[in-house]
């Protein structure tokens, strides 16, 4: 898991600060929508959610990321960022209990968003999470990151810092690892806990097609962040 203390001052943070300056100079404008208000720009979202699949040419996830469910969305708060009064971007947000952390899970924009709307919605839902008091925001994990090669390492670790280095046809791995180290976060350690030795293939597979949806989605689908 990866969590990032909410203020983002200093030299690190100059390119997210100018992102964050220069879209809200143009006019876009961030909201947080009220869970009870969701139902209403769900059509919106919609065609947003259809436009940014067929782009990256994905299919919907499942269990550990987020997929566009109408009924689940209008369970949470949800973020947008909107220009001219349209919604080029949006995230639903997880508000942790006694404001402890935030997060997100589903996010998504239109092709014709601006460079640089990830950033300025990531900036804006941390300094809206600021203001409402939380004192932490996560942004999720990235897996078999952190996985050190060597004479040293477990053949199965050797195996995972493998596909982590060149399984970018299935996954982002290294991609999703340099976007989310920008935001200069504390990394922590997770770990999965299962009977080891020859197992362990079946296990991983059972969890990508979990994720995936299936084998064959996950063969045939291009990776997306």
């Amino acid at each position: 898991m990866i969590l990032w203390l909410l203020p983002w001052g200093g030299s690190k943070h100059k390119s997210l600060r100018y992102i964050h300056n220069r879209l809200g100079k143009e006019g876009y404008k961030f909201e947080v929508i009220p869970s009870e208000e969701v139902p209403l720009i769900l059509p919106e979202l919609k065609v947003i959610s259809d436009e940014w699949l067929n782009d990256k040419k994905a299919g919907e996830k499942g269990f550990s990321l987020g997929f566009f469910n109408e009924e689940y969305l209008s369970c949470f708060p949800v973020a947008v960022v909107r220009f001219q009064g349209r919604i080029f971007a949006f995230a639903n947000l997880w508000p942790g209990g006694g404001k402890k952390e935030l997060s997100i899970d589903l996010m998504r924009y239109c092709n014709d968003a601006p460079h640089g709307i990830m950033d300025f919605i990531f900036c804006e839902i941390m300094l809206w999470g600021k203001s409402q008091g939380y004192q932490w925001f996560s942004l999720g994990m990235v897996p078999l990151a952190g996985l050190e090669p060597g004479k040293a390492a477990s053949f199965w670790s050797n195996i995972g810092t493998f596909v982590y280095r060149h399984g970018e046809h299935f996954y982002n791995f290294k991609g999703l690892r340099s976007y989310k180290d920008k935001f200069d976060p504390q990394w922590q350690p997770r770990y999965l806990a299962s009977p080891g030795s020859l197992r362990l293939p079946s296990i991983f597979t059972n969890l990508t097609a979990l994720i995936g949806g299936s084998l064959k989605d996950v063969f045939t689908k291009q990776p997306h962040d």
